[in-house]
């Protein structure tokens, strides 16, 4: 019996593996390969194993920027390489990356994509990433054009300009919208009455670079001007992450009552289908997968003008994007949509448009697919 060749999928917890991987686990099984999630141990294993799939520990640690430090995950990957011999690896984010298109080189695996959620650290100007850029960037540009490698970004913004910094070349790299999205299970739902308060729903980890404190200071003024509305926040805090929101703000906001804070749901097709609008004032992203939910279910959207929601979001058609680190212009975005039922009825349904043409889950589980056929990795056709 021949054993169907490993794709292992490779990141730093396993809460990103069930948040987004699940679908692309499944067509790779489908296209006749073992999909085999590789993360730092988690409450999620359980549901990742549950869903068919095999999990593999890797101890890494998140918030660690001390390089000597780094060796012992990059050796304990080499080691899991090693003993799995995948025909393929998947990376995703910026420390599985690195850590692993060196494992790789180390293990002689034969086809390696990197996949950029977002290019964040260590291209971003904030926080320790300028002083490890000169370290890392050169180290990327040799782990990225190796013949057996390919890069796989959310945007194309953001390879355009890895492209230019010559961190990746155009041949071996391509854009991919995320993993798509379900347009059946994200769905608008039946046609509801109208309501005094519409509801405003931001979804996301609880972190300061995705913006929550200009949400809760819009939903201040917002409410200070006496606009009738509820302000919705579904996520939580990430412990694992150094900008994590403490829980003395967390206490505080929860005081004021402005926002709710719903915590972590697993309902968001049911939280989008009751929702009137949907918001990210996040600093930097790849593509963002609620907002990719949101246009599916219909949703105009108020979004930071980055390249990441610019992909979902077209100014002005489906909905407004507004400054980075603005809450007074999230607040003026917000009004004015809250007081137009007939705006966010138009930009929802052109919402819906874009995310059917565009993100569809099918679409972008044959791009990656794409890449591993264009690598060598065997395929299995579907049948018809």
């Amino acid at each position: 019996m021949i054993l169907p060749s490993k794709v292992l999928l490779v990141t730093n917890q396993d809460w990103g593996h069930y948040a987004h991987r699940l679908p692309l686990a499944h067509a790779i099984s489908n296209a006749g390969l073992e999909p085999v999630f590789v993360s730092a141990p988690g409450p999620y294993v359980h549901h990742l194993e549950g869903a068919g799939f095999r999990f593999v520990p890797w101890q890494i640690d998140r918030r660690s920027l001390n390089p000597v430090r780094e060796i012992t995950p990059l050796i304990d990957l080499a080691r899991i390489y090693r003993k799995e011999r995948p025909a393929a690896v998947l990376h995703f984010t910026i420390k599985p990356i690195l850590h692993g298109s060196l494992a790789a080189r180390i293990a002689s695996v034969p086809a390696i994509v990197n996949v950029f959620t977002g290019v964040g650290f260590p291209f971003l100007d904030s926080g320790p990433s300028p002083y490890y850029r000169p370290f890392l960037a050169p180290l990327l540009r040799r782990l990225l054009k190796s013949n057996r490698t390919f890069t796989i970004f959310h945007n194309e913004e953001d390879r355009q300009s890895l492209i230019a910094q010559k961190v990746v070349s155009e041949e071996q790299s391509v854009t991919v919208f995320s993993s798509g999205v379900d347009t059946e299970r994200f769905a608008p739902g039946p046609p509801r009455p109208p309501r005094d308060a519409p509801v405003v729903l931001m979804a996301a980890r609880l972190l300061w670079d995705k913006g929550i404190e200009e949400y809760v200071e819009a939903a201040r003024q917002l409410f200070a001007r006496g606009v009738s509305a509820r302000f919705l926040v579904a996520g939580t805090p990430d412990p694992g992450s150094t900008l994590a929101v403490d829980d003395a703000h967390m206490a505080t906001w929860r005081d004021d009552g402005v926002v709710e804070f719903l915590g972590h749901r697993d309902d968001m097709a049911n939280l989008l289908r009751d929702a009137d609008v949907a918001v990210l004032p996040s600093h930097h992203e790849g593509v963002p997968r609620f907002l990719l939910e949101s246009a599916a279910a219909g949703l105009p959207i108020v979004a930071t003008d980055i390249s990441g929601c610019r992909v979902v979001v077209r100014d002005g058609v489906n909905g407004t994007l507004v400054p980075v680190r603005d809450s007074a212009a999230l607040a003026e975005a917000l009004a004015t949509m809250l007081t137009d039922a007939e705006q966010r009825q138009h930009m929802g349904e052109a919402s819906r448009d874009i995310a059917i043409e565009r993100f569809s889950q099918s679409q972008a589980m044959d791009a990656h697919l794409n890449v591993l056929r264009t690598l060598g990795v065997p395929i299995t056709e579907p049948q018809p």
